[in-house]
């Protein structure tokens, strides 16, 4: 296995370009169902304004530009290509920082807080609160492709933390912080077991202290605290689409359509987005709370890449679900609800920092960055400084 750590530059040929407005302006649209517009799935007229958009309006070249300003990298882990942004503060003394995204997005999910994480001298922050950011796309997402044919090993959250560990190390980095989102949470609270010697604190956004159903546990709790978590059997119980549990079992079916139609990728990642925020009222747009060229750009790596397919190995072998518990390192949480969530918490995690604050979006760090970033300053600038991490912060009174 070679070591070596190669440039990276994205460069879509205009042939895929061309490709990809072609496939568009081919769609053969179903007929609308008959029920409610959004009882059987994304609404045919929604999906074909948005599909005519990516087709005539959206502008990937600028976006790819905007990409492009980040220096990238790949190199060789595990027999797998890992792609990855590397930005160095201009800060001596930043703390290095690994960040590891959401399913279903990808490193776009960074771009707005790169700059003052990186740089918070020049964004009204304190210097001292600097991080050197190394955001590496999941094996089997964008630029982290799969090798064909793929190995039979499962890419477990364990797995690429130990990826994660080798990569840091590649990069010579002995001291650092990890967050994550999502499957992002997962992999960075695994990080703690993977390399404890290194690793000084994990970040996570949600997805912590989450209730077992052990009637112990609830029990425990007040009457407030357990009205906090009641909204819960709604959220995963039998109204959603039922996805996880496909993607779980066949993959490979879902596969065909989304490698081939750029209508059928389109309309299951916007189901996907928008599914995990709520459902829109009737008369309003899908994933509002986010800026749709930001969603599209995502879209966008997807299709060029083709691992809108592989991208699903979160739900492979019982690999997605809530990130494990652990007391290996201090742990931070930002939008991580209110106290009932915390007390859970607390039983499996020594947590030095919680934050209740609300986000419109399950892509936090795309859809309330500044809140984020603050609580990441807050939390590795006090385990960097050997003190409090600090208590948290009010909650904000928008939602979702």
């Amino acid at each position: 296995m070679s070591a070596e750590i190669r440039p990276f530059h994205i460069d879509v040929p205009e042939a895929d370009l061309a490709d990809l407005r072609d496939r568009l302006t081919r769609t053969r649209w179903p007929a609308r169902l008959p029920g409610a517009e959004w009882s059987r799935g994304i609404p045919v007229d929604h999906l074909r304004e948005l599909a005519e958009h990516w087709r005539t309006d959206y502008d990937w070249r600028r976006h790819e530009a905007e990409l492009n300003r980040f220096p990238q990298f790949r190199t060789e882990i595990d027999g797998q290509e890992v792609h990855f942004l590397h930005v160095v503060s201009p800060e001596p003394d930043a703390l290095p920082v690994i960040l590891t995204h959401s399913w279903p997005n990808s490193v776009a999910e960074f771009l707005t807080i790169l700059g003052p994480l990186t740089d918070p001298r020049a964004h009204g922050g304190d210097p001292a609160r600097a991080v050197t950011v190394v955001a590496p796309s999941l094996p089997g997402f964008a630029f982290s492709p799969f090798p064909e044919p793929a190995d039979d090993e499962p890419w477990s959250a364990a797995r690429v933390a130990r990826a994660w560990s080798a990569l840091m190390s590649r990069l010579g980095y002995r001291r650092y912080g990890a967050h994550g989102n999502d499957v992002g949470a997962l992999v960075s609270a695994e990080l703690a077991l993977a390399d404890p010697e290194h690793l000084i604190g994990v970040h996570l956004t949600g997805g912590l202290g989450m209730p077992t159903g052990d009637s112990a546990e609830i029990e425990e709790l007040t009457e407030e605290e357990r009205d906090q978590i009641a909204w819960l059997g709604d959220l995963f119980g039998e109204t959603g689409s039922g996805y996880a549990r496909y993607l779980a079992r066949r993959p490979q079916t879902l596969a065909y359509g989304l490698h081939d139609s750029p209508a059928a990728q389109l309309a299951y990642l916007l189901e996907r987005f928008t599914e995990f925020d709520g459902w829109p009222a009737e008369g309003t747009t899908p994933v509002a709370c986010l800026d749709r060229d930001q969603f599209l750009t995502t879209v966008s790596l997807y299709w060029f890449t083709g691992t809108a397919a592989s991208s699903a190995w979160t739900y492979f072998e019982d690999a997605a679900g809530m990130p494990i518990d652990q007391t290996v390192v201090p742990t931070g949480v930002s939008h991580g609800g209110p106290t009932a969530f915390r007390r859970i918490a607390e039983r499996g995690n020594t947590i030095v920092r919680w934050s209740n604050h609300t986000s419109p979006s399950h892509m936090v760090a795309m859809a309330d960055p500044e809140n984020l970033v603050a609580d990441l300053r807050q939390f590795f600038g006090g385990l960097r400084a050997g003190g409090p991490a600090g208590a948290g912060g009010a909650a904000c009174p928008s939602g979702g």
